[in-house]
């Protein structure tokens, strides 16, 4: 599986957990269907979830003007998911990981969510 597609898959995974606290495998196998599990999109799942606390204590320390609250679970979830992959991971450069955040806000969220997300994750790594 691709890196985009295994975000992607992580946000719908986590959206789902979030909007619903459906049980975790029950969401992966239906949002993976017949795909096979892959190891960075459970390293995500699981990473946001193990570490949500701080995750967002650090995504709180970036918003102007926000709580977290208040932020669409769209955008809270791959504000997570881009934290994570930058604070915990750090394998792939933050250009591309914030870069991967915004595109996939303009998929699942509104026309101003790409905008915030990239925002947010800019202050983050200065």
């Amino acid at each position: 599986m691709k890196r985009r597609n295994a975000r992607e898959k992580a946000l719908q995974i986590l959206f789902s957990l979030d909007a619903e606290e459906y049980d975790l495998a029950t969401t992966i196998d239906h949002t993976l269907d017949e795909e096979e599990h892959d190891s960075f999109l459970l390293n995500l799942v699981n990473g946001v979830i193990e570490n949500k606390e701080e995750i967002d204590e650090k995504i709180k320390t970036y918003l102007e003007k926000w709580s977290l609250d208040r932020v669409a679970l769209v955008e809270r979830t791959l504000l997570r998911l881009a934290t994570y992959e930058l604070v915990y991971l750090q394998d792939a450069p933050e250009s591309v990981v914030i870069n991967e955040a915004v595109e996939i806000a303009h998929v699942f969220g509104d026309d101003k969510s790409g905008k915030f997300i990239n925002g947010v994750l800019s202050k983050m790594i200065k």
